[in-house]
């Protein structure tokens, strides 16, 4: 938004449609000047007024995140998302009564009956709502959601429920965690997989599960291992010698092989 002007209480900002909209003096730099435009999240403040600040908060609106409840009382619990205010969840979003000190995975929405920025922590109906357009390989940011048997449950792009199966994980994950993935694959039923491997890392990981197998049709041993020439690897596996030493590297990190000059064993 462009600054507009100066008051006693802060900066006044303006928007396209001619809004003005205070910009309070804790959030005013020395470098700020009228006729300048500045970047700030807008809400109401804890007296109900449309305020802006430059600090940005946790979530936004059509965002998820982990968030920690610091307080509760009849109307709900308030949730930390970096703001002075804390962000109400009602009471009718809760899917169990929250707990002060716990964090609990929330959407963050505007709650139009209000007009308040509000969260809920029945995500589920906020997932899912359009048909997935994702290809295999495709890149997308993942916020982990839930511990399972299987894996773990994620919300990918604030738009897709998914799953990271445990065999397709490598790396100390928690939940709430942010991070880049790919598509695995997208199931007839709309179900999404995705991993957390690039496709080099598939590579490897595609190799290694062929390399088990081949072990398991023959003893558990072969003869070969990370000291064979390239061309009885190429001929075994169809594959360079640069990626059997990675997929062999892997599986001894797994404790799933032991190593010997001679010779491959799956133990």
């Amino acid at each position: 938004m462009k600054i507009n002007r100066k008051s006693d209480f802060g900066l006044y900002l303006i928007d396209e449609e001619g809004n003005e909209i205070l910009l309070p003096n804790r959030y005013v730099a020395p470098d700020m000047h009228i006729g300048d435009e500045i970047d700030v999240f807008v809400y109401k403040d804890s007296e109900d007024r449309i305020t802006a600040t430059t600090e940005t908060p946790k979530a936004q609106v059509g965002e998820f995140a982990l968030l920690r409840v610091v307080a509760t009382n009849s109307a709900g619990a308030f949730l930390d998302w970096g703001l002075p205010k804390d962000l109400l969840v009602p009471f009718r979003e809760q899917k169990m009564r929250m707990q002060t000190g716990r964090s609990y995975i929330v959407y963050v929405y505007v709650d139009y009956n209000s007009d308040r920025i509000v969260a809920s922590a029945k995500i589920d109906k906020f997932l899912d709502n359009r048909p997935a357009d994702y290809h295999q390989g495709d890149p997308v940011e993942i916020l982990i959601a839930q511990r399972t048997d299987m894996g773990y449950k994620v919300i990918i792009d604030n738009l897709h429920s998914g799953i990271i199966y445990h065999n397709e994980i490598f790396k100390e994950i928690n939940i709430g965690d942010r991070m880049e993935a790919y598509i695995k694959s997208v199931r007839e039923d709309g179900k999404i997989d995705v991993t957390l491997a690039d496709r080099a890392d598939r590579r490897t990981m595609e190799l290694a599960d062929k390399i088990l197998m081949h072990l398991m049709s023959h003893g558990r041993r072969m003869a070969l291992t990370d000291k064979s020439s390239p061309e009885a690897i190429k001929a075994a596996f169809e594959c360079s010698k640069k990626d059997f030493k990675k997929a062999i590297g892997h599986l001894y990190k797994k404790k799933l092989i032991t190593l010997s000059p001679t010779e491959t064993v799956m133990k």
